[in-house]
């Protein structure tokens, strides 16, 4: 991949790839000059996911266990030099949500995860499944810094981090996804609210890109229930995140969540997050 010109990573949970192609996914892609594709909720086979793409796009899959649900894919313009499925201890089924793969751009080396957190929720099974997730996860952010300089983490993390990533945030204290000990796992990534070093080097360092570029605002929000009126009235969450080790998130020259123009033109409940990093 060449390096004289910035790299556009772009994520996106497609809530299926096949429909969001139906619904319109490939007319956005062949307008947006994407070098580096991360998805999640592919809920398709490799095949079904190449054909949809077209043979000009490399796909790395790990389709998840259960047919039909999750699987997380990355999709380049050049083959992977290595990819990585491996996240947690065995006994721990994260197949379709951590993927990680490495592109030369020129003479350098950029890690790409694209992952998928289960969204979880309170007082049941499910959050303690999305607990040990999260726990996983830490402990591979912990020690991505340290092998690879250039590296980023992308995705729905089902997880707001702070006020500003919600919305209705004070209706949503007791639930999946604002919970206060999912959102003390993202304190550990790129420090707490008010700490010194938020998002400059705190915790393990990494970069919320989004929050960086954005400012101190509400949002910008990458999802919306797809009841009500929601997306109308941007009533909305912030979950879909491109978190950059320091490095990487310096090289950031510009950042969208590409909103559709009005409801009945969405392909998925996600925008698309893109980033243009120059490396």
């Amino acid at each position: 991949m060449p390096s004289d010109s910035p790299i556009r990573i772009a994520s996106v949970n497609v809530n299926g790839v096949r429909a969001a192609f139906r619904k319109g996914m490939g007319e956005w892609l062949a307008g947006r000059d994407v070098d580096i594709l991360a998805l999640q909720e592919v809920r398709a086979s490799t095949d079904d996911l190449t054909a949809l793409l077209g043979d000009e796009w490399s796909v790395v899959h790990d389709p998840a266990t259960a047919k039909g649900r999750a699987g997380v894919a990355i999709a380049s313009r050049s083959a992977a030099h290595i990819h990585r499925v491996e996240l947690g201890h065995d006994d721990h089924d994260t197949a379709g949500r951590w993927l990680e793969a490495d592109y030369e751009v020129g003479d350098r080396i950029i890690t790409v995860v694209s992952t998928y957190v289960p969204s979880g929720e309170a007082d049941s099974p499910k959050q303690v499944e999305k607990y040990r997730f999260l726990d996983a996860m830490s402990e591979r952010m912990s020690q991505l810094p340290r092998e690879s300089e250039l590296a980023v983490v992308v995705g729905d993390l089902n997880v707001g981090h702070r006020t500003l990533d919600i919305k209705n945030w004070k209706g949503n204290v007791k639930r999946a996804g604002f919970l206060p000990d999912e959102r003390a796992y993202f304190d550990r990534f790129m420090g707490a609210e008010g700490d010194e070093g938020y998002n400059a080097g705190a915790g393990f360092g990494w970069v919320d890109v989004g929050r960086r570029f954005a400012g101190e605002v509400p949002g910008p929000y990458t999802w919306w229930s797809q009841r009500g009126k929601a997306f109308d009235t941007d009533t909305g969450w912030r979950i879909d995140y491109q978190l950059a080790t320091g490095p990487l998130a310096a090289a950031v020259t510009s950042y969208a969540v590409d909103r559709a123009a009005a409801y009945d033109e969405r392909w998925s409940d996600h925008s698309p997050v893109v980033v243009d990093y120059a490396i």
